[in-house]
């Protein structure tokens, strides 16, 4: 997405007091649990080293960081909010989360059943009484446009 255009066109059609919401948590590939370590490495044993997106190519960073785009458009009055969170999960509901991403959707493995019987067996060794924890941090950055141009 071309993050300063988006922006541009939210400064043309927001309402003068309107605020922009940026929020998330990452993903099971981007949190550095044992367990999670572990998945992200059976992934690319099966898959490559590149992560997966989308529907046919592989994931870029970002060049930049949000707050940084956000400070050079409209809404640069900033305030973020960090919210700590433990997500609790059973092997089949991890499962069931890889089936729905880009980075490990069935269609992507040439053995998608041995590979979820691979990762089964994975997070069951990691799981205390049948769950794993996902320790995390849900980030809200909310970004207004200055007082003075309100």
């Amino acid at each position: 997405m071309d993050r300063p255009a988006v922006l541009a066109m939210v400064d043309q059609v927001a309402a003068p007091h309107a605020v922009v919401a940026i929020m998330g948590d990452g993903s099971l590939w981007t949190h550095q649990a044992e367990w999670t370590v572990g998945l992200q490495g059976l992934i690319r044993s099966h898959l490559g080293a590149e992560r997966r997106a989308g529907s046919t190519g592989t994931y870029r960073e970002p060049g930049r960081r949000y707050e940084d785009d956000l400070a050079e458009s409209a809404f640069s009055d900033i305030a973020e909010h960090r919210i700590p969170f433990n997500r609790v999960w059973t092997p089949r509901s991890v499962l069931g989360y890889l089936r729905s991403t880009s980075f490990a959707r069935p269609d992507l493995f040439a053995d998608h059943t041995g590979f979820e019987d691979q990762a089964q067996a994975l997070l069951l060794q990691h799981a205390r009484d049948g769950v794993l924890h996902e320790d995390g941090v849900f980030t809200v950055l909310l970004a207004r446009r200055p007082r003075a141009a309100r």
